[in-house]
């Protein structure tokens, strides 16, 4: 590609913490710099997942420290005009940010810099994020209305988050292009051969969560359900950090469950765990479009999955490569995981049967999509 015609690009998001959005950003920016110029702008300077060597990196606010929501509001038109200064230093052409705060903020900018292309991608359903039960939903909804429709272009990653968009915030369609979230498949399956100590696989059956710690990625009933099938060659493994941790490990103690579930924390390398398991389970009550369920069927196991709004559903098309069970059945969860005991076999053929359909999420295919439908603004 000639230099001249190569655009520059920016990448806006809260930080490099660990969470979905910030492991497809950490995914992408790599890909995305064949095309362009690629500046990632943080708000935090947490970074927890690898970046590429040559990969600039600049901040809008280094720092890690937490300010209420309120003052978050407040500051959202600050935030805007400095990024759309930066914008204007780096001269960037294309202006692409993940999650709420940082899509208010890349709308705003665009107010101070309209020759900037503002693109924003939706991870959740904003429904169910923002409900209209408090003061905090009420202000999410309203920017959600107010901003969204002024930006040039919104990348929902799945289906499900686009029809939300268009029915409960009426999003023109001809304003959305659903791109789904990418699969570095080189990269996962040489993370997954690494070796994990102090984790007994070979000899028990092993279930595996991989989410943070909060109330919506509702961990509590898989561990409760769970608890109802436990035996002595079972586990349960739950890799993530959150602010349920101690509620989660009191939990434990209460089941007398602390020799058959482990709360590992988080972890770069969530394949090498993945790979090593049996089962993987999602009991969320709220989805965008989870990167764990996608990452378990490329690591080749087993999967069963609440039937919540947006995901799921989709990526395991309607039950054929997974079970989906109603979202908060814990009696519908129990019978699914003691169905994946009695057919411990069907490990052997799940990589080959899911490798079809996870061709749809191939990190050059997603980067070429993306590259595609933002020159087309």
């Amino acid at each position: 590609m000639d230099k001249k015609s190569i655009k520059n690009l920016s990448i806006l998001i809260t930080s490099l913490g660990g969470g979905g959005a910030e492991r497809v950003v950490s995914i992408i920016a790599e890909g995305l710099q064949l095309y362009y110029n690629v500046t990632l702008v943080l708000m935090d300077d947490t970074i927890i997942y690898d970046l590429p060597k040559n990969i600039k990196v600049t901040y809008l606010n280094k720092s890690n420290s937490k300010s209420s929501k309120f003052i978050k509001v407040l500051s959202l038109p600050y935030f805007g005009w400095k990024y759309s200064k930066l914008c204007k230093k780096l001269e960037i052409d294309f202006s692409l940010s993940f999650m709420y705060r940082p899509n208010f903020i890349n709308v705003i900018g665009k107010f101070f810099n309209t020759k900037i292309k503002c693109v924003i991608s939706e991870r959740n359903t904003a429904s169910l994020t923002y409900t209209d039960k408090n003061i905090e939903g009420i202000i999410g909804r309203f920017l959600i209305h107010w901003l969204y429709p002024k930006s040039d272009l919104i990348i929902p990653n799945s289906n499900g988050n686009s029809t939300d968009l268009i029915e409960n915030f009426s999003i023109n369609p001809d304003k959305i292009e659903v791109i789904h979230n990418p699969l570095n498949f080189e990269k996962i399956y040489e993370q997954s051969k690494k070796p994990v100590k102090g984790v007994n696989f070979k000899s028990k059956f092993t279930f595996i969560s991989v989410g943070r710690l909060f109330p919506h990625k509702n961990h509590e009933i898989t561990i409760r359900a769970y608890s109802k099938i436990a035996t002595s060659n079972t586990q349960l493994l739950i890799l993530g950090t959150g602010n349920q941790k101690r509620h989660l490990e009191s939990l434990i103690k209460e089941l007398d469950l602390e020799n058959n579930i482990k709360l590992i924390g988080f972890t770069k390398n969530p394949y090498k765990y993945l790979s090593k398991s049996d089962c993987y389970i999602l009991s969320s009550s709220r989805e965008g479009f989870p990167n764990s369920l996608l990452e378990a069927l490329s690591c080749g196991i087993s999967v069963i999955s609440s039937d919540c709004k947006s995901g799921p559903r989709e990526i395991l098309q309607d039950g054929k490569l997974g079970d989906l069970y109603d979202v908060g059945d814990q009696i519908g969860l129990e019978k699914l995981l003691l169905k994946r005991i009695k057919n411990i076999e069907e490990k052997k053929s799940t990589r080959e049967r899911n490798m079809e359909r996870l061709k749809e999420f191939e990190l050059n295919r997603i980067v070429r999509r993306y590259n595609k439908v933002l020159r087309q603004i």
